[in-house]
C-alpha cells in the first residue's frame, strides 16, 4: 500500500505513523510483532518509540520486529526521561551513553530521528545540542528533535544552535481535537522557525476511538480501563462523551468514523507532518491508516471548531 508522505527535516515519513509506547507494556512481543507487520503492510514507514517505553523493552521489540526491513523505514526514539538515577537528563555524557544504549536495543547503527523527551532544567540546552550535533556528524543520528517543549523553549533551543550545527527539526507534544493547547503559541513558533510538529495522544488517550459511552464502564482491556475509576470518570465525563458523540456524528455524515476524523483533522493542521497513533492490534493499525485517504473540507473543520473551539483543552 502506498501512503502519502511528508518530511521531517530530511526524513520522508508516512503521514500516519506508529507509536510504539504499548510494546513491552500493554502488549507482549508476539502481539507487538503482529502490530508492526500490519503497519508495514499498510504502508507505514514512521515508527516512534522511546528508551523509557516498556522499561526499555519497546526499543528491543521494535528492533527485532523490523529485522531486515529496518532500512525501509524511519525510526524515531527518545531519551532524557528518568529510567533510574544514572539514566536521565540531557547532559552531554548522558546523550552519548543513552544513544549507544538505544542503538544496541534497536539493533541498528543509527537513529533517524533522535529526540530529547523533555527539557532538562539542569543542563544548558546549548550543551545538549552540541552533544547531539557530534552524534549527527558521527553518522549515528540523522536528525534531532525534542518533545514536551514550550514555544519559549523552542526559541531558546533555536538560538542556542550555532550556524551550520544540527538543530531541532521537530517537536512532539500532545495535540488532539480535545487538547488544542499547541494552538496557543507552539504551532505559531513551528511555522516561524520551520519546525515540524508531531502530535502525540492524537486519540485523546482513547476518547476519540468511539469505544467509550455515557453511563457505561470502560471496556475491558482499553487504555482507560487501567487508568482507575477516578481518572476514567474525569476524562470520560458525561460532558466530554457528549462532545465525542457530536464529533462522531460529524465524521459519520462524511462517511467516516471518529478515528479517521481525529487523525485526518490533525493532518490538516499547520506544521504537522505525521500522526503517530498507537495500536494494540493489527485492526487498530488498519483503522488508523484509513485516515490517510481523507482530507476534511472547510465545512467539516468549521463544525469541529464549533464543537471544540481553537485552543480549547478538554482533556
Amino acid at each position: 500500500m502506498t501512503m502519502p508522505t511528508r518530511n521531517i527535516g530530511s526524513l520522508e515519513v508516512s503521514v500516519v505513523g506508529l507509536g510504539c509506547n504499548n510494546f513491552g507494556g500493554r502488549i507482549d512481543e508476539a502481539r507487538s510483532r503482529e502490530v508492526v507487520a500490519a503497519a508495514l503492510d499498510s504502508g507505514i514507514t514512521f515508527f516512534d518509540t522511546a528508551d523509557i517505553y516498556g522499561g526499555t523493552r519497546s526499543e528491543e521489540i521494535l528492533g527485532r520486529a523490523l529485522g531486515r526491513r529496518r532500512r525501509e523505514v524511519v525510526v524515531a526514539t527518545k531519551f532524557g526521561m528518568k529510567l533510574d538515577e544514572q539514566h536521565n537528563g540531557a547532559k552531554p555524557d548522558y546523550v552519548r551513553r543513552a544513544l549507544e544504549d538505544s542503538l544496541g536495543r534497536l539493533g541498528t547503527d543509527h537513529v533517524d530521528l533522535y529526540q530529547l523527551h523533555a527539557p532538562d532544567p539542569e543542563t544548558p540546552i546549548g550543551d545538549t545540542l552540541a552533544a547531539l550535533d557530534a552524534q549527527v556528524h558521527a553518522g549515528k543520528v540523522r536528525q534531532i528533535g525534542c518533545s514536551n517543549f514550550s514555544a519559549a523553549q523552542l526559541r531558546q533551543a533555536l538560538e542556542a544552535a550555532p550556524d551550520g550545527a544540527a538543530r531541532f527539526v521537530s517537536v512532539q507534544n500532545e495535540y488532539s481535537i480535545l487538547h488544542r493547547r499547541p494552538e496557543v503559541d507552539v504551532l505559531d513558533e513551528c511555522r516561524e522557525s520551520a519546525t515540524i510538529f508531531i502530535p502525540y495522544y492524537p486519540l485523546a488517550r482513547g476518547l476519540l476511538t468511539g469505544k467509550y459511552h455515557q453511563g457505561q464502564p470502560a471496556p475491558a482491556g482499553s487504555r482507560l480501563a487501567s487508568a482507575g475509576v477516578e481518572q476514567y470518570e474525569h476524562l470520560a465525563s458525561d460532558e466530554n462523551l457528549a462532545v465525542v458523540e457530536r464529533l462522531a456524528e460529524v465524521a459519520g455524515h462524511q462517511g467516516h468514523d471518529l478515528v479517521e476524523l481525529a487523525i485526518a483533522w490533525l493532518l490538516t493542521r499547520p506544521a504537522v507532518a505525521s500522526v503517530i497513533a498507537g495500536a494494540t492490534t493489527p485492526d487498530q493499525v488498519r483503522a488508523n491508516v484509513r485516515a490517510a485517504d481523507w482530507v476534511p473540507g472547510s465545512e467539516v473543520l468549521a463544525e469541529v471548531d464549533d464543537i471544540v473551539p481553537p485552543a480549547a483543552v478538554r482533556v
